[in-house]
């Protein structure tokens, strides 16, 4: 790695090094990935863990006690407050439709054509004047191994639910969003370190997914409520030109858009999988 590269990182040397086995797990003898010694290392990455594609947040700590172990929720974030929305959002199955609550005012519905599809397109709705109006629809990638809605860490998959959108963040500054925004100079090295000067750009700006994560924290919080194993840190974050190992990409200037449009007190959603599910 060269000399610039590390110095974009912000890390010395030998840090990087450790990183880069912490981060994309330890290479075994026979030549496969052996997640275990990087557990027993004390470091653990997230959802984007390992292999080609993401990485949604910088090597962490293992969780422990009651941030790694399972709750009784089915998936973190997913749970409609209130009265169901009387005006469902067009073309959206009974089963999401009916996790769209009466205080939500704009929903994100990112599908795929099967299951097993790793590009996808997003499309933005607002509720207006009594009915919904589709503002946008994006280009976008999900999971490589696509839509899973009971998926586990480091299976490559995306997961298919319904979803508040609570917190952003990235490495370069707010580029004008009105949600919670964390600046974090870490996640370009995190990207480098592990994937390549290719991949530093890729977490510039992140609207974190609520999926297995405490909503109201920075998008690389590390704390899990239905344990590691479902992983976490899934995102919205800037497109590299192929499927995910969980997130949903989008290029810069969509991503920008929909975080400068997303409106906190319009209690936004996202709902997402394959269309023959998701869609009616």
């Amino acid at each position: 790695m060269s000399d610039g590269v590390l110095r974009r990182a912000g890390v010395p040397a030998l840090l990087a090094c450790a990183l880069l086995v912490t981060a994309c797990g330890a290479e075994a003898d026979d030549g496969t990935d052996d997640s275990s010694a990087a557990e027993s290392a004390g470091f653990a990455a997230p959802a984007q863990q390992t292999g080609f594609g993401d990485f949604a947040a910088p090597a962490q700590d293992s969780p422990t006690g009651a941030d790694s172990a399972s709750t009784t929720s089915d998936q973190s974030g997913t749970e409609a407050t209130g009265p169901v929305h009387p005006v469902p959002v067009p073309g959206l199955a009974k089963e999401f439709a009916d996790q769209i609550p009466a205080e939500t005012s704009q929903v994100l519905v990112a599908t795929s054509p099967t299951a097993a599809s790793e590009k996808s397109t997003l499309s933005f709705y607002e509720f207006a004047d009594k009915k919904w109006k589709k503002l946008k629809t994006f280009d976008t990638h999900n999971g490589s191994e696509g839509w899973l809605k009971d998926r586990r860490e480091g299976d490559k998959t995306t997961p298919i639910g319904v979803f508040t959108l609570s917190d952003a963040g990235g490495f370069k500054a707010n580029p004008g969003t009105d949600l919670p925004y964390t600046q974090d100079n870490r996640l370009p090295s995190s990207a480098t370190v592990a994937y390549g000067a290719d991949y530093e750009s890729v977490f510039d700006y992140i609207i974190a997914i609520d999926y297995n994560r405490r909503p109201g924290t920075p998008p690389t919080d590390k704390t899990r409520p239905m344990g590691w194993d479902k992983g976490g840190g899934i995102w919205l974050h800037l497109d590299h030109d192929s499927g995910t190992n969980g997130c949903v990409t989008l290029d810069e200037a969509d991503l920008k858009w929909i975080m400068r449009t997303i409106d906190p007190d319009a209690h936004p959603r996202i709902a997402m999988g394959p269309a023959p599910e998701v869609k009616k």
